[in-house]
């Protein structure tokens, strides 16, 4: 057979191959919304913003340690490759909060379901409260407001708290410590969790701060509240102004360790 032979045989089989996956996946993406997969899974997505903090070392932790240190135990100049040997504290980064991590019995982070992994994102905006009052909430009239102005929440969401505080993540304001230690940042105020859990479908939580919790808890009452109940948390969140309000996908990388509490994780959304 001829070269040029050869090589058109090649297309066309390639053209066809092609073909019969883009109508596989046309079939398998109508499957699923007939059976009744989220509306925001049904949107086609012209993006991706990553969600992650870069962290080391000098990445703020909650209890002002650093939450990760490096032992390089191969060099490339000597070895003619790299290895560190990691000691990280599971609550360091962009991180997830397992329901282990406030609860006796709670799923480990690698027992969490992975459809729970990906999630319709909601996002409450609260950056001007924050910016006048660094012990800003997020309250069920916040998420009432939310509703009022995009429709119910989704099944499977991830709620968010977009309070701008992760501009301040190379600073001392990121912990915000006043002169007694107390630390000042918005959280969640539990009634709006407890709002979530009651009247809606949502799997998670995030915040772009150090913990659910407004900085200046001593109960850590929304921890308590949302963990137990086998839905989990995101502290740390990266860049949510570059994100809508409603309409993206977000993607949680979590680790898989087992009995773990958290960890950090890779996270990105679809939009």
């Amino acid at each position: 057979m001829c070269d040029v032979c050869v090589m058109n045989a090649v297309k066309d089989r390639m053209l066809s191959r092609r073909s019969f996956f883009k109508a596989g996946a046309v079939a398998g993406a109508g499957a699923m919304l007939g059976a009744g997969a989220s509306p925001a899974f049904a949107a086609a997505h012209g993006g991706v913003r990553d969600m992650t903090h870069t962290y080391d070392e000098t990445f703020p932790t909650y209890f002002g340690a650093p939450g990760i240190s490096y032992d390089k135990g191969f060099d490339f100049a000597k070895d003619g490759f790299n290895l560190y040997s990691l000691t990280v504290n599971e609550h360091t980064g962009t991180h997830v909060d397992a329901p282990l991590h406030f609860s006796a019995d709670g799923q480990s982070v690698d027992e969490i379901p992975v459809e729970n992994l990906v999630c319709p994102l909601v996002k409450i905006d609260i950056a001007a409260r924050a910016a006048e009052d660094p012990d800003a909430m997020v309250t069920p009239d916040d998420i009432k407001a939310w509703i009022a102005a995009h429709g119910e929440i989704p099944a499977g969401a991830c709620v968010a708290m977009d309070s701008g505080w992760a501009a301040k993540v190379a600073t001392d304001g990121f912990r915000n410590a006043d002169a007694a230690g107390v630390m000042h940042f918005p959280g969640f105020h539990v009634e709006a969790a407890q709002m979530l859990i009651e009247e809606t479908g949502t799997v998670a939580i995030a915040v772009d701060t150090l913990s659910l919790d407004p900085g200046n808890s001593t109960t850590f009452a929304t921890h308590y509240a949302w963990l137990p109940t086998n839905r989990y948390g995101i502290e740390n969140l990266a860049n949510l102004g570059n994100v809508p309000a409603a309409g993206a996908t977000l993607i949680v990388g979590a680790p898989k360790h087992g009995r773990g509490s958290g960890g950090p994780a890779r996270i990105f959304a679809m939009v």
